[in-house]
């Protein structure tokens, strides 16, 4: 998800994303832990994802 797309969503959609975005990294870590993913750099992608909304949420509790 990039930036512009995450400036769009309101603050119940960021949160709501940010609930399921921990859970896919979660997952995705739990997973490369018993046995290697195909791709690990989607847990490098989702864990950034993550930096960007929590980004934009205290950017939103600041204004």
């Amino acid at each position: 998800m990039k930036q512009s797309e995450i400036v769009k969503l309101s603050v119940a959609e960021l949160q709501d994303q940010l609930k399921q975005l921990t859970d896919t990294y979660a997952s995705l870590k739990g997973t490369h832990a018993i046995s290697p993913i195909e791709n690990p750099i989607q847990i490098r992608k989702v864990r950034r994802t993550i930096a960007r909304v929590k980004t934009e949420l205290s950017k939103r509790d600041l204004q």
